[in-house]
Formats: structure tokens, C-alpha cells, sequence
């Protein structure tokens, strides 16, 4: 009778009849068969996933952080200082000794060879140039941040509102573009001199001394001038994110204007955010360097990069590598820094995942 039954379900595809054998429970190679999809990750471990993928970008990565083992970790157990002037010792070659330490060295003592020579003052040039790489390297990511939080709100505040109070913002940031940068550093390491000189004498502002008023003026250049950038940057992508529903629907649950910008929009803009900021780095390191050469950097004895290239011009013809390692050490830290927002751009832009 069961035979006969099944006979007519299969004669039949119209019936209404359930098969038993329908019902049996799937086994486990069964049920690993149906699934499809891949594991969940949350946003920042996908997005780092995708990073370590790009060769050129991990490449970059690891130059950065040996770049900065070398400027900030390696002085630390360098055998000499920044500041060190060493009589007899002036205007040595690579790996050079003066008489006494030759001297020292045929006794049997051992003196630590000068890798990059010494500079006019008999101070050794590969300390020089590591302090001066962690002084550009300080400068750049310190103006970087502060460029991107005050850009970053000003634009996003912009690009909310809309309207008049987005107009009257674009346009001070349209007068901003006009302020000459370097007249304004001149300017104010001029009125600051003697107030941050006073300053620095009180207990717990003694760095205000080792910078000197010109790299204290930069800071605030930079934190007045120089985030009009990304202020635009960040305006252009809130205006096109506000159109889209998930804003309209956390406004309809009753959300305030300081959520949706802090929760939904400048969360969607951290592709922009990132690379932008990474990509400021070296400019800010470049322009720290542009103003060192002229003479508006960091204070003597302290060395930047670029004051180190500057004082290296004198000499040129004689030593060409006193100019070589400061000019080489800016350019591989712009192209790595350059190479590695590119590669965090294409890993954390949803707009860029395929």
C-alpha cells in the first residue's frame, strides 16, 4: 500500500500528499553544504584585512616605523647628543675620527665611529639628523591632528546647516585662503617672542624654550590657517551624505543635529578622513622643513631637517652628504606617508569595497 502511495505522488506532481522522508533531519555535511556566506566582521577588521593585502602599503608601513624607531627610540641609546660639541672634532667625514680619538682608539680604547661625520661645531651628524627627522616628524603629525579636528567639525558643521550659516562659513574660510602663512609666522614669532619667552621660564613650560617662538607660531599657523583644506574636503561629502535615508530616518527618531553629524556622517567620511590626514602629514613635514631652511624653524641648538639642509649649503662641494641624508630622510618620509594614505584610503572607503 505504501509502495502504491508513492508510486502516485511521483505519477502525480499535483498532490497535496507530504513525502515522510521530506522530514528527515540534514546531516552536518548537509547543513555545511548550504552555507554560503562568509564569516561577519565588524568595520575596522574588515577594513584592516583589506590593508594587509596591499603589498605597497604594508611596504610603507613598516618604512614609517622603522623611520620611527630610528628618530625616536635609537637617540635615546646613542652614544652621543644632539647638542654634544666635541673640540678638535669639526667638519669630519663619514666614519671619521679626530686626532683624539685616533689617539684613544691606538691606546686601546674604543671610540663609537661618526657614521654621517660631524658638522662645523664638531657635532656628530647622524644624531643631528634622527633628532632633526623627530622634530619634523613631531611637527607633522602635532599639525595634522589639529588640522583635522578643527577642519573636520568646521566643515561638517557647514555642510549640515546649509543655507546662510553655510554660506557666511565659506566665506571666512575664502578670506583664510588669502593670509599669507609665512608673513603670519614672521608676525607672530615677532609679538610672541618676549610673552613665550616668559612663558617658558615658568615650571612645566620649559619646552617652550627648546622650540623657540618661530616653531610655537607654527603651531598656531597651523591651527588658524591651514585646516581651510579639509574644512572644504569634509563640506563636499556631508552635503552629498545628508540626502541619504539613514539620515532622514535617526532625524524622524528624534536625533539631534550633534548625533547624526558625530554618529552618520563623519563616520561615513572616514575614508576622506583618513587618507587626507595621512596625506597632510607630509605636507605639514614639507612646510616645517620649507620654514627651517629660511630660518623660521625650531630654536638652536635643536635641528629640523630643515635647517639642517640650510647649514649643509655652505659646505656642499666639500661634504654633499651633510645636504644628502636630511633631503633623502624628508623624501622617503613624504613618499611612505604618501604611499600608506592611499593604501588606508582603498582599505576603510566603503565606497571602494568590492
Amino acid at each position: 500500500m505504501s509502495d502504491k502511495m508513492d508510486r502516485t505522488h511521483a505519477r502525480n506532481p499535483l498532490s497535496l500528499q507530504l513525502k515522510v522522508d521530506d522530514f528527515i533531519p540534514a546531516s552536518a555535511d548537509e547543513k555545511q553544504s548550504l552555507v554560503i556566506m562568509r564569516e561577519s566582521v565588524g568595520f575596522w577588521k574588515d577594513g584592516f584585512r583589506r590593508f594587509r593585502r596591499n603589498k605597497i602599503a604594508m611596504a610603507s608601513l613598516a618604512i614609517v616605523m622603522l623611520i620611527v624607531v630610528m628618530c625616536f627610540i635609537v637617540p635615546a641609546f646613542y652614544p652621543y647628543k644632539y647638542e654634544q660639541q666635541m673640540k678638535g672634532s669639526e667638519r669630519l667625514g663619514p666614519f671619521g675620527h679626530s686626532k683624539t680619538e685616533l689617539a684613544r682608539i691606538q691606546a686601546g680604547g674604543k671610540v663609537f665611529p661618526h657614521i654621517l661625520g660631524t658638522d662645523q661645531n664638531g657635532r656628530d651628524y647622524a644624531i643631528r639628523v634622527m633628532v632633526g627627522g623627530r622634530v619634523s616628524m613631531t611637527v607633522g603629525i602635532v599639525a595634522s591632528l589639529l588640522i583635522l579636528m578643527i577642519g573636520s567639525l568646521y566643515g561638517a558643521v557647514a555642510g549640515y546647516l546649509g543655507g546662510t550659516v553655510d554660506m557666511i562659513m565659506m566665506r571666512v574660510v575664502d578670506i583664510i585662503y588669502t593670509v599669507p602663512d609665512v608673513l603670519i609666522i614672521i608676525l607672530l614669532a615677532q609679538t610672541l617672542k618676549y610673552p613665550l619667552r616668559s612663558l617658558g621660564e615658568l615650571p612645566g613650560f620649559g619646552w617652550i624654550q627648546k622650540l623657540g617662538p618661530n616653531m610655537v607660531s607654527m603651531f598656531i599657523v597651523f591651527a588658524l590657517l591651514y585646516w581651510v583644506g579639509m574644512a572644504r574636503i569634509i563640506r563636499s561629502q556631508i552635503m552629498v551624505l545628508k540626502q541619504n535615508e539613514y539620515v532622514t530616518a535617526a532625524k524622524a527618531l528624534g536625533a539631534g543635529g550633534r548625533r547624526i553629524i558625530g554618529k552618520h556622517l563623519i563616520t561615513n567620511c572616514i575614508g576622506t578622513l583618513i587618507v587626507t590626514t595621512t596625506l597632510q602629514i607630509p605636507s605639514s613635514i614639507f612646510t616645517e622643513s620649507f620654514l627651517s631652511f629660511l630660518g623660521l624653524g625650531v630654536q638652536a641648538p635643536m635641528p629640523s631637517l630643515g635647517s639642517l639642509a640650510s647649514a649643509a649649503l655652505n659646505g656642499f662641494q666639500t661634504f654633499p652628504e651633510k645636504l644628502f641624508a636630511p633631503a633623502f630622510l624628508i623624501f622617503i618620509i613624504i613618499l611612505s606617508f604618501n604611499l600608506l594614505g592611499d593604501g588606508l584610503r582603498d582599505a576603510f572607503d566603503p565606497k571602494l569595497k568590492s
